[in-house]
């Protein structure tokens, strides 16, 4: 579902991470989304990401004025996506993967930039054959970037200004806000940085939504008048709309643009979805694109498995998203570097710890394992029985560091014990990391 977990250090350089994927009210009135649980070095959230041309039509449907588009995913269907624009008239050309900076990003083969504008069918056609099975590398993908499968065309419209518009969660109050600034087009961490005077903020009630009052002074603040001023608020509402009923995590349109004739308009669409409310979307879920996600978390959203990949060599299993991002610190603490987050949740049956298990040896840098496991509801015997289990049909050659307490630890560790298995049990959460690390480290 594209479950996306980062470092804070991770996090700048976009790794793992779709756009700005940090949103609530930060140094500057900067706007960050961080809306689940921190740590010191660790941030764990959940959202489903879709395409940029998905998001528009999904703004079409609700009522957001966006430009006509079509995609393509493959050079045969150039023709038919483009045969809808006016003969002559300009295109824009934009490659979709689910990373930001496309514009700016730079292709395997040296050719530049996802995102272009052309006077001619032709050129579009040329420009999409360049993109399409290419390889899009951005300040989001990182080094390895991301294929592009399917490409887009739009139809270009006349750009009078340019506005930054997005619709949020903000965890400081735990309810929507509505974001807006004069400059659009660009980061808007910039925009915060050099010019926070001109970035609008307005709190929304949930109990009550976008109130008209409100939907007006985002406009002012936008200094639209006559027609554009009453598009910008119909546009503002229907936004609104989407966000609440589509369990939306984040909106961003950016720009949000007038025309030369002065309509509203949304040029771009950044949508997000809050995964734990999916289960009312079945019309989003649809539209998940598991070629964007890692195997990995897609093998493990297979098991009700809570997994994200991350770069380190010590894999971990844990139970509880909290205990998790403990587990992570403390390794980071003794000097090691966690390959996933993994959290089995608190009710894992053997079945699901064994294919937990094959997921983490799956990866090739992994190099020592930590189980931390904490039972409450979850039982320290059960959890040891699918340890034993998985190692023995693996045929597990990794150092294992294994650390049970609570519900049945006394069974759990016998099991243990008793396995014949080469593990390293440890009494302490402190003392687990500090193994793991070393086993890690002698391995490397």
């Amino acid at each position: 579902m594209n479950y996306h977990t980062s470092w804070r250090n991770k996090v700048k350089e976009g790794r793992g991470c779709d756009r700005k994927p940090f949103w609530g009210f930060g140094r500057k009135g900067l706007p960050t989304l961080d809306w689940a649980t921190t740590s010191a070095n660790f941030t764990y959230f959940l959202f489903m990401n879709i395409h940029e041309y998905q998001s528009k039509q999904l703004f079409d449907a609700a009522g957001v004025a966006v430009p006509a588009g079509a995609v393509a995913q493959s050079p045969e269907e150039f023709d038919a996506a483009i045969a809808s624009f006016p003969t002559g008239s300009a295109v824009v050309v934009k490659a979709q993967i689910h990373a930001g900076g496309r514009g700016k990003g730079t292709f395997k083969d040296g050719f530049q930039g996802g995102v272009h504008v052309v006077d001619s069918n032709e050129v579009a056609k040329e420009k999409a054959a360049a993109m399409l099975g290419n390889v899009l590398v951005t300040k989001q993908t990182g080094e390895v970037g991301r294929e592009v499968r399917t490409v887009y065309f739009t139809e270009a419209v006349d750009i009078a200004k340019e506005f930054y518009l997005a619709i949020l969660m903000d965890r400081a109050t735990s309810k929507p806000v509505i974001i807006a600034s004069l400059e659009g087009g660009v980061d808007i961490e910039e925009v915060a940085e050099n010019s926070p005077e001109k970035i609008i903020k307005v709190i929304i009630e949930p109990t009550l939504g976008l109130r008209s009052y409100q939907a007006r002074e985002i406009a002012f603040g936008l200094q639209l008048k006559g027609d554009s001023f009453k598009q910008c608020v119909k546009l503002l509402n229907k936004l609104y709309a989407f966000f609440w009923t589509k369990d939306c995590s984040q909106v961003e349109v950016n720009p949000l643009i007038t025309t030369t004739d002065g309509d509203v308009v949304a040029l771009d669409a950044k949508v997000n979805f809050d995964s734990n409310a999916l289960f009312r979307q079945p019309d989003i879920v649809e539209l998940r694109d598991e070629s964007e996600e890692d195997s990995r978390e897609v093998e493990a959203s297979k098991f009700d498995l809570n997994y994200i990949a991350l770069d380190g060599d010590v894999a971990c299993m844990v139970n509880g998203a909290g205990l998790a991002m403990a587990t992570m610190d403390i390794i980071k603490h003794y000097g090691g570097s966690p390959a996933n987050f993994l959290d089995v949740g608190g009710g894992a049956t053997e079945e699901q710890v064994e294919n937990a298990f094959r997921i983490l040896v799956s990866d090739p840098a992994v190099k020592a394992i930590l189980v931390n496991i904490f039972g409450g509801i979850m039982k320290c015997d059960v959890i040891a029985t699918g340890i034993v289990n998985a190692a023995k049909n693996l045929e597990l050659s990794l150092p294992l560091v294994v650390r049970l307490e609570g519900t049945n630890v006394e069974a759990g560790k016998r099991i243990l014990s008793e396995s014949g298995l080469a593990l390293e049990p440890a009494d302490s959460l402190a003392e687990a990391a500090e193994k793991v690390v070393k086993l890690a480290a002698d391995a490397t």
